[in-house]
């Protein structure tokens, strides 16, 4: 397994629990949007607590760039990401991960599941290919919204935010299930790409089999 020390060249909160991380590119290192790499912290008692996150800049340029969400209620890799700024190093590893774009399709994340895909409609709105696809954004609250006037540049009306745990008018204060999927969706013929917590990518699996998803239309981390 490579490994790659990277120096963090810019760092600051874009919500108030994630942080973002521009860090320095190796000469070579590469990536398909969609993926992720093992990252760890550069300091002895840090180094060989590895943590996977996704790439969320286009692979282009300079740098690469990470969206973590910092966890403070225990001790941590996040919550010791969440005091370190420009200046420090971290450790990258290899790329891997499942989750690359294979055409149109309906995106459904949870939370900081959306990462992946920032990715990924950053490069299909650059090259003007963005038109086909829709993204379902499910979070607690509006405050937890990550990158939202992007997205909704990007998408447009193909941008659907749900809150599960306020009212806001002109949003949706619901929870995706069989009902929502049936109302918001009009073929389960396309591509599904889904992220976010085990429990949610479990229960919205089983929901888009039953109404007619295939195993090969499903596009999520396994």
């Amino acid at each position: 397994m490579s490994q790659h020390i990277v120096k963090i060249l810019e760092a600051h909160y874009i919500t108030h629990n994630v942080k973002r991380f521009a860090v320095e590119k190796p000469k070579g290192y590469d990536f398909i949007p969609g993926q992720a790499t093992n990252v760890s912290i550069n300091l002895p008692e840090w180094k060989d607590q590895l943590r996977p996150f996704t790439f969320t800049s286009l692979r282009e340029l300079g740098y690469l760039e990470f969206m973590i969400k910092i966890y403070d209620d225990h001790d941590g890799v996040t919550k010791k990401l969440g005091s370190i700024n420009a200046g420090a190093e971290l450790l990258i590893h290899d790329v891997f991960g499942a989750i690359q774009y294979k055409g149109p399709g309906v995106f459904i994340a949870g939370g900081s599941g959306i990462t992946p895909f920032i990715s990924i409609f950053r490069e299909l709105y650059k090259h003007r290919n963005i038109h086909g696809n829709k993204l379902i954004y499910s979070n607690k609250t509006s405050e937890d919204i990550i990158m939202e006037a992007e997205l909704r540049t990007m998408l447009q009306n193909d941008f659907i935010n749900i809150f599960t745990r306020e009212n806001i008018v002109g949003f949706r204060g619901i929870r995706i299930d069989r009902n929502f999927l049936v109302k918001n969706i009009a073929d389960f013929g396309q591509n599904f790409y889904l992220c976010g917590p085990k429990d949610f990518v479990e229960n919205i699996t089983h929901l888009l089999l039953d109404l007619g998803a295939t195993a090969e239309t499903l596009i999520f981390e396994k």
